[in-house]
């Protein structure tokens, strides 16, 4: 009994000394500790994801991948597996596992090393969250006392989701529903038990056992899990066989991006950056929610994708983009910008200079060399390896033989320079060879030769009451160029500024009937030396012209006029209220020409001021951005263009201005946007903008004539559109801008090299029967983008009728002199007019010759 009781004694003062060191432990380290009640709000680095309006992903922002989960959304297997395998008694102790640290001293003991952990769940959940992964004792300590609180603090249900959600999984996926994503592409509920063992045995080694990098160590890692599942009785052991024997399927799988837009994506990564900062931005798990919708995106991204490639092929083919065999078996490269790719494809030893000594390369070869080159938006990389009479085959990066038909083919005329094409192709061998790197795209239902376009261009749509983008493309490719040619590229205008000075011309006193001289000027500049001869295009003039067919046909030395008679300076102050910079005016009269610039951006804001009756609206393309939790933290408001609601507040007395308002339309004053033009104003241009594209007069009585723009009408054939071409000097820069129901877009088509000349074309023999030719234009080179973008966006969309607003009249007017008309016959036609602007004199049975703006003989050459 003496040495019970010793025993005894012994044991009690061991566990009275054990129970002091902890406590002494606890209160030494308990400073150092951080407190756990911040796992009650803890927020996840979440990455920023952009969502069209529509819903669809853009674009994902930020190092870390992460989708958090909540534990009731998570597979009870997944749950199984990651409990059998980390924790088996997670349910049952209270954050520490005796057990499990008696077993790992027990290593520690026998073998002095530290690979026995004994970390329970919790414990990993207080390392991740507040400690490092250095394996020390103090840090293990730490680890005991911060699990013995959140256990306290939190439910088991809520450490789980925690540690779910938290742990690295490699692959930059951070909790198991950034690693469904990342490895199989699925949703949590949607992978298989195999899947689902893969992913509960990354936690402890994600490198190492990553079923990417290292696939046989991955599924033993796997088989392990399956096994604990099978021990534990979470699975039988049919499904443990089925499972052991499956296949590692998992690959990497990036962003599951819907929407193809990644030139609006940086817009809103720049935006939210600058107002949240670098790391919360990144971090937060902020949705951001844009204007653009997706069927409109895709739409402005097909149209100038196919019309760069139109541009491109009718100017020839510059040649392979590389020779890998036969021949001279040099790298051949095509103009910038692939001229530097090709550069560093050789700097990589991607190209074999040596290539052509072993002769033509063998599949195998070939498909591990076109999957080092870099792709481009829409087009593939392939190789050629057989040229019959009229077709080639080719090999892709999948190693899939494709035959190019001659009608993919035939266009490959060679390049000459912007200006000279080539003679048409006989036969395949005229365009290709066997060894030559090129470019393929589908087009029309079968593959064709293509090449990466040199040309530049942005497309950019607008809804015209409110500002919204509904979508922007900023270049061909942003791989290639993040230059933002929508927001960034300041290029001159043309004739895309010609409705903003017959608007100036409006408020001076001109009518749509007004004849203006369509004759040459030749006009001395003293301070030059030299005249100033502005011409037409094409080169014809036609004498006195009214200001509704001048605009219609783009006439230039009747801008020039105008803008003489009107002064220069008004019309700059003008055009100011459209939203452009007065700096971007040049105060001279070559800006009634298009000498201003402005980005595609600025000129479809102007152009949506006619689109919606006279007010400037404010673009925008965020409209609210929510947090993790889907809690709306900015809510775009934008200012109206509302002719009701500014009718509204004029009829009210001031006492009833809101009253009222609240009776005509939903928004405050305070949101409407500002009128810069009237009502009226805005109409007439509209107006004339329709010309543009139907011309006027009657074909079959001989007074017939084409807009500018004829080609939007035999493809819309719609009487509810309308718009300007622009084409600048020497064709530098090219534009089609205009309106349809609810949208307002403006194109642009140029090099980025502002010297470079868009060039002209001959016609080829292989071509379509309505090909483009001849010198490039506002019409032939941007007009087809918003052609094509229009008939994709108003397919199914009915016809609308425009209103007369109050303040026009019409009258009959007399085509040739624009004074009324007493005929009903082709001379005559009906036109509109401001209210007490219409022409009071009847025409003349026979037209007078007097220019109504009648210049001094010396300042013209006729």
């Amino acid at each position: 009994m003496k040495w019970v009781k010793r025993f005894l004694a012994f044991i009690g003062i061991m566990m009275i000394l054990g129970l002091g060191t902890i406590a002494g432990l606890y209160a030494w380290i308990a400073p150092t500790l951080p407190d756990v009640e911040t796992l009650k709000t803890v927020q996840l680095q979440t990455p920023m994801r952009v969502y069209s309006a529509d819903g669809k992903l853009i674009s994902q922002f930020g190092e870390k991948r992460r989708i958090p989960v909540r534990y009731e959304d998570v597979p009870q297997h997944m749950i199984d597996a990651v409990i059998a395998t980390e924790d088996a008694r997670f349910f049952e102790h209270y954050g520490v596992d005796p057990i499990g640290i008696l077993r790992a001293a027990v290593v520690v003991a026998t073998t002095g090393s530290k690979a026995q952990g004994a970390s329970t769940i919790t414990m990993q959940v207080a390392r991740n969250f507040f400690l490092t992964r250095e394996k020390t004792y103090i840090r293990k300590i730490k680890e005991i006392f911060l699990a013995v609180e959140i256990e306290r603090l939190l439910s088991k249900e809520e450490i789980l989701e925690l540690y779910l959600n938290r742990s690295f999984l490699g692959n930059r996926a951070y909790g198991i529903g950034a690693a469904a994503q990342v490895y199989y592409g699925k949703e949590l509920a949607e992978l298989s038990l195999p899947e689902i063992a893969m992913i509960a045995g990354l936690p402890q080694s994600p490198s190492a056992a990553n079923p990417i990098r290292n696939p046989d160590r991955a599924r033993m890692r796997r088989n392990v899990v399956l096994g604990r599942m099978r021990d534990v009785g979470y699975i039988s052991a049919a499904e443990y066989q089925q499972g052991v024997q499956a296949p590692v399927t998992a690959r990497y799988h990036g962003a599951e991006i819907d929407l193809y837009a990644p030139y609006l994506a940086e817009m809103v990564r720049d935006h939210m950056v600058a107002t949240y900062g670098e790391e919360d931005a990144y971090t937060r798990g902020f949705d951001v929610y844009t204007t653009a919708s997706a069927d409109t995106q895709r739409a402005a991204q097909r149209a100038l994708l196919d019309n760069l490639f139109a541009y491109d092929t009718r100017h020839g083919y510059r040649g392979p983009q590389a020779v890998l065999w036969g021949g001279e078996a040099e790298a051949e490269t095509e103009a910038d910008p692939a001229k530097s790719d090709a550069a560093a494809d050789l700097a990589d030893g991607q190209i074999d200079d040596e290539s052509n000594a072993d002769g033509a390369w063998d599949n195998e070869r070939i498909v591990a060399h076109l999957k080092s080159v870099r792709r481009y938006r829409d087009i593939y990389p392939a190789v050629v390896i057989a040229v019959e009479e009229k077709t080639a085959q080719v090999i892709n990066a999948q190693g899939e033989q494709i035959e190019l038909p001659w009608n993919g083919i035939n266009w490959g005329r060679a390049y000459i320079s912007d200006t000279r094409q080539g003679s048409a192709p006989r036969q395949a061998s005229d365009v290709l060879a066997e060894g030559e790197q090129i470019w393929i795209r589908q087009f029309e239902g079968h593959w064709w030769l293509t090449q990466i376009p040199e040309v530049s261009s942005a497309f950019v749509a607008l809804n015209p009451t409110t500002g919204a983008i509904e979508a922007l493309v900023g270049g061909y490719d942003f791989g290639q160029s993040q230059y933002n040619r929508v927001t960034q590229a300041k290029r001159q205008l043309g004739s895309n500024i010609k409705p903003f000075l017959y608007s100036a011309a409006l408020e001076q006193g001109y009518t749509l009937a007004t004849l203006i001289n369509n004759a040459p000027i030749n006009q001395w500049d003293r301070s030059q030396g030299t005249a100033w001869r502005p011409r037409n295009s094409p080169d014809v003039y036609t004498g006195p012209t009214r200001v509704r067919q001048g605009l219609a046909q783009s006439v230039n030395v009747m801008a020039v006029r105008a803008v003489r008679e009107i002064g220069v300076d008004n019309f700059i102050d003008h055009a100011v209220r459209f939203g452009f910079d007065r700096s971007d005016l040049p105060r001279n009269e070559s800006v009634s020409l298009g000498s201003a610039s402005a980005t595609p951006m600025e000129n479809a804001r102007g152009f949506a001021v006619f689109a919606n009756g006279g007010f400037l609206v404010d673009p925008y393309f965020i409209e609210r951005i929510e947090d993790h939790n889907a809690k709306v933290l900015y809510q775009h408001t934008p200012k109206i263009a509302c002719a009701e609601c500014e009718l509204a507040l004029e009829q009210a007395a001031p006492e009833d201005a809101e009253p009222a308002l609240a009776n005509q339309c939903p928004w405050p004053a305070e949101l409407l946007a500002p009128r810069v033009i009237s009502e009226q104003n805005a109409f007439l241009i509209h107006q004339t903008m329709q010309s543009v594209i139907w011309g006027g007069g009657n074909w079959s009585e001989g007074t017939g004539w084409n807009g500018t723009a004829w080609r939007a009408a035999r493809l819309l054939k719609r009487r509810d559109i309308g718009g300007k071409t622009g084409t600048t000097n020497e064709a530098r820069d090219t534009w089609f801008s205009g309106y349809a129901p609810g949208l307002v877009a403006s194109a642009w088509v140029g090099f980025d090299d502002h010297g470079r000349q868009l060039g002209r074309t001959s016609w080829n023999a292989y071509g379509p029967q309505d090909q483009i030719t001849a010198g490039e234009s506002g019409a032939k080179t941007a007009g087809p983008a918003w052609n094509q973008f229009m008939q994709l966006v108003l397919d199914g969309v009915k016809e609308e009728r425009y209103g007369v607003p109050e303040g026009i009249v019409t009258a009959r007017i007399d085509r040739e002199s624009g004074k009324l008309s007493t005929k009903s016959d082709s001379s005559s036609m009906f036109e509109y007019f401001i209210d007490g602007t219409a022409p009071t004199e009847i025409a003349e049975t026979t037209p007078e010759e007097s220019n109504v703006f009648e210049e001094e003989l010396s300042e013209e050459l006729f």
